[in-house]
């Protein structure tokens, strides 16, 4: 705070107390807005009877040691301020009750002190009183703390609470030894969506922020007459409407404060409740024909997740990328459209439900008025970019019913109960209006009185600078999925500050930070920090907030942690380590098209690789239209050869492409790799395929495959008939001479190290196809003794040896399902060759975090779905497992309860075979 002006700019002699030591004289801090002044601080005419305080002007620097009371506690009940020492106009206020509370009394935690509630008499005899609570420790840390209301306030604030999103089990600020006070803005109610006060012009005008300046002042007479010391520093919490209650206030009296912090604002309060008129308009006008129940309103929050949630590189049930996931919004409407357009069944949206998402989802925009500062529309709510309106993360649905009552219930959509109430008592003041009748972008005789009340309750003046011009300094947090205050107008405002001011102005004194994934005070991301440390670091040691960590408070991932980022930048993972772990995550700013793919070829591009039914194929993409033509080359069907399948990929973000492959997903990796899917030759769904842009070439007849040879991991699947699969997994080593032999364990027929004389044994050689720019399998005879067989044999299938940044990544297509020569038949029984494909990596040490990222991952179930790996956490289509290395064998990861199986990487490339016969039995994966 300031230091006050002389005592001739205001005189006034108070009684307050009648403490002889003490006669207090006011004096003003500084103009204010109606009243002829602000009051500022009772200041002694003497100096107090305690010596043990500070003086009044005590020097910036070391804090300094507590103030202690120079007046008693029950001294103050009972005491009156006039009127005339308000700044705005009252009948005075009362102190009704002051109590002493002791460190020791039950359930109290807050330390010892000083519990006043009072009153302030309204001008009009119709109004409310303004009930208020002041909370005056015995050690004082010289500064006070005001908290804002919520909702439609009614309820007293009564200053005991913690710090809203601060650090688990920090003590309340009355604990730390700050005064604080608040209160109920003007009018009594046990709810907090209860609108009926607004009918009376003063309680309306209290609950604009009034109420708060009132407060204030009282608050800080009383703060004086107990400790005769000034606070060093005064502050402002608020969230929500308190968010509100803290930007308004400073607009209105940037003197009084020397900080605020404004959670989740809802700054442009009109702007809100018109949206929430509108959102009601869709959901319930023509019969309820858009009205979304909650298994669809469930159904749109999932395509939603499933669309955007990797567009940040983490799959973890938050969408940070919300501008790259927004221009995906005309995908994900069509993937939810009934066909016709016509209400059929709850698995997807009729025209009239979409158009109720799109209410929901799009800005507002006023176009036949104004609101107040100029304002002309109300920012959306990010449905379809991760905010969640309904199910287990948040408290708020769209209603049970498709005619909401009037008025407006629990069982009608959250959003519509506030705004009935806004219609019926801040505009029209007619309890029996029906709201729905009222349209937002053209309220005709309305309009003057929208403006009107636009003026009352908004705080979105953009004009912040006599504020900053007396060091003021603001923190905003506003959650990117929020359900009930648009995190669109807030970054709205923000933007109008920066209009307004400049960039570096702003960037002196605002710090806003926005979080992906937080609702309302719900979401699958609640941040707890320390706002209220870093606030005081920034105003008082002048160490301004950077990237803060945030931890998660959500039960089921409580202590994850996030950098809380600054608008316009995102939290966007590195690619490698745990998802859990804020340092794995970077603060971005991206621009040019977010949703552009660094991994598409320039130009008309052929990819070859294979399929899970052991099919040899080309897939041509052509990045300009992004059409695709998968050839398939070689087949174990003969009137497979040489068909084609086309179509056109849509970006999904993230290098991932929808298709017309029976839902197969495209996705491009680093160094020329290819991940999707096509229809299979039988059955449903799609067989997955793995392509290369670059592969090894050769002669025929071949002879050196020195360049790619290795001792490796197999990892796989086979055809066993009537549309089942069986996993393949196995050792195998590749000579140079392009020999091949795959081992597995007797023991458990998967992998195991590498023994060139193991009984359960494949071999064969490999011959250069030119034509089809693949090698030809031929299986020999797995006979033991001699050298490895490089003649003769049967041809089996193809191998593709893909170069993905110079590195060999084999891939096995066994297309022949006949029993090839047994050579050693001591196991009783013929090798018998399966259609497949078989993934290969080299048998060596996987460290932990060598295969950390985001996978796009294709099922021989054909399911597109998402995996990530983290260090030792692995989760794959939403299911988590906790990783072991190395095991069996060198090179596998094994994969515990939750996802049983094992996965080899090679070159950006996964293969997981499951062990759990519900499961599938391959997917493959590129990483993103």
């Amino acid at each position: 705070m300031r230091t006050p002006r002389p005592a001739s700019k205001f005189r006034a002699v108070v009684a307050l107390i009648g403490v002889s030591l003490v006669p207090l004289v006011l004096v003003a801090c500084g103009g204010g807005s109606g009243g002829g002044g602000s009051p500022g601080f009772f200041l002694p005419t003497t100096p107090p009877a305690s010596g043990n305080n500070p003086p009044v002007d005590d020097p910036a620097g070391e804090p300094p040691p507590p103030v202690v009371p120079v007046v008693a506690c029950a001294d103050l009940a009972g005491k009156s301020l006039p009127a005339s020492l308000i700044s705005l106009p009252t009948q005075g206020a009362t102190v009704t009750s002051a109590t002493p509370v002791a460190a020791g009394d039950a359930g109290n935690t807050l330390g010892d002190y000083c519990r006043v509630r009072g009153t302030i008499a309204p001008v009009d005899p119709a109004s409310q009183l303004i009930h208020f609570a002041v909370n005056l420790p015995e050690q004082w840390n010289q500064k006070t703390i005001h908290f804002g209301g919520g909702g439609f306030d009614g309820v007293l604030i009564d200053g005991t609470e913690v710090i809203r999103f601060g650090p688990a089990g920090k003590p309340a600020p009355l604990a730390l030894g700050y005064a604080t006070y608040g209160d109920d803005s003007g009018h009594q109610s046990s709810s907090i969506t209860d609108g009926r006060f607004a009918a009376n012009d003063e309680q309306l005008a209290n609950y604009g922020g009034n109420a708060l300046k009132k407060t204030r002042d009282v608050a800080q007479a009383l703060v004086f007459a107990r400790y005769a010391v000034k606070p060093r520093h005064a502050y402002f919490l608020g969230t929500s409407t308190g968010g509100r209650d803290a930007l308004s206030y400073i607009q209105r009296w940037p003197q009084d404060y020397d900080g605020v912090i404004a959670n989740e604002p809802a700054l442009n309060y009109t702007g809100t409740r018109l949206s929430n008129v509108a959102v009601g308009r869709a959901l319930y006008n023509n019969s309820g024909a858009g009205w979304l129940n909650l298994t669809e309103t469930l159904l749109v929050q999932k395509a939603a997740m499933q669309a955007c949630d990797k567009l940040d590189g983490a799959l973890d049930n938050i969408v940070s990328n919300v501008e790259s996931c927004r221009q995906l919004n005309a995908q994900v409407l069509a993937s939810l459209r009934c066909p016709g357009g016509a209400d059929t069944a709850d698995t997807c949206l009729s025209d009239a439900q979409l158009d109720t998402v799109r209410a929901i989802e799009s800005p507002l925009a006023f176009t036949s008025y104004s609101l107040a500062n100029g304002v002309k529309r109300a920012g959306g709510y990010n449905l379809l970019e991760g905010a969640l309106v309904a199910g287990p993360y948040t408290t708020r649905d769209l209603g049970t019913r498709k005619a909401p009552g009037n008025p407006a219930t629990s069982a009608d959509a959250n959003m519509y109960v506030t705004g009935d109430q806004w219609v019926k008592f801040f505009v029209t003041r007619d309890a029996d209006f029906n709201t729905l009748t009222f349209d937002p972008q053209n309220p005709g005789t309305y309009a003057a009185r929208v403006t009107e009340v636009s003026k009352l309750t908004d705080a979105t003046d953009a004009n912040l600078a006599p504020f900053f011009a007396r060091g003021g300094r603001l923190l905003m947090l506003h959650g990117l999925a929020d359900e009930v205050i648009s995190p669109n107008s807030t970054i709205d405002y923000y933007q109008q500050l920066v209009a307004t001011l400049g960039q570096a102005t702003v960037t002196q004194h605002v710090r806003f930070y926005t979080v992906p994934g937080m609702g309302h005070g719900t979401g699958s991301f609640i941040p707890n920090w320390d706002s209220l440390a870093a606030l005081e670091g920034w105003v008082e040691g002048g160490l301004a907030p950077a990237t803060p960590v945030a931890v998660d408070a959500v039960p089921g991932t409580y202590g994850r942690t996030r950098p809380l980022c600054q608008f316009p930048s995102w939290p966007k993972y590195r690619g490698s380590g745990s998802l859990d772990a804020a340092v794995n995550f970077s603060c971005v700013t991206e621009v040019g098209d977010p949703l552009a793919c660094p991994n598409l070829p320039a130009s008309v591009t052929s990819y070859k690789g294979g399929n899970s039914f052991g099919e040899e194929l080309r897939v041509q993409i052509d990045p300009s239209t992004m059409a695709y033509t998968v050839t398939i080359d070689a087949s174990h069907e003969p009137t497979r050869v040489g068909t084609q399948r086309s179509g056109s990929l849509v970006s999904q973000g993230s290098c991932s492409y929808s298709s017309g492959e029976s839902g197969a997903v495209f996705s491009f990796g680093a160094g020329g790799v290819l991940l999707g899917g096509v229809n299979p030759p039988s059955g449903a769904g799609f067989s997955p395929l793995v392509a290369f842009q670059n592969t090894f070439q050769n002669v025929s007849p071949s002879t050196d495959f020195r360049s790619v040879s290795l001792i490796f991991n197999a990892a796989g699947v086979e055809q066993v008939g009537a549309g089942a699969t069986a996993a393949f997994s196995s050792a195998g080593r590749l000579r140079n001479a392009g020999t091949f032999q795959f081992c597995r364990s007797p023991a458990s027929n998967s992998f195991m190290t590498y023994d060139q004389t193991c009984k359960n044994t494949e071999k064969g050689y490999l011959a250069y196809n030119t034509p089809r720019g693949a090698f030809d399998m031929y299986t020999t005879s797995t006979s033991s003794s001699g050298t490895a067989e490089t003649t003769g044999g049967t041809l089996t299938g193809s191998v593709v040896i893909g170069l993905v940044n110079g590195v060999s990544t084999p891939l096995y297509l066994r297309r022949v399902a006949t029993a090839v020569p047994a050579g050693d038949t001591s196991s009783g029984a013929a090798t018998v060759i399966q259609p497949g494909l078989r993934l290969l990596a080299v048998q060596q040490t996987l460290m932990s975090g060598a295969a950390d990222g985001s996978y796009a991952m294709a099922s021989v179930k054909g399911e597109s779905r998402e995996a990530t790996v983290a260090g030792t956490a692995f989760n794959l289509g939403g299911a988590a497992a906790t990783l072991g290395y190395d095991t069996p064998v060198l090179g596998v990861a094994q994969a515990g309860a939750g996802r049983p199986g094992h996965f080899i990487f090679n070159s950006g490339v996964m293969a997981f075979v499951s062990t759990d016969g519900a499961n599938a039995a391959l997917d493959l994966g590129v990483r993103h």
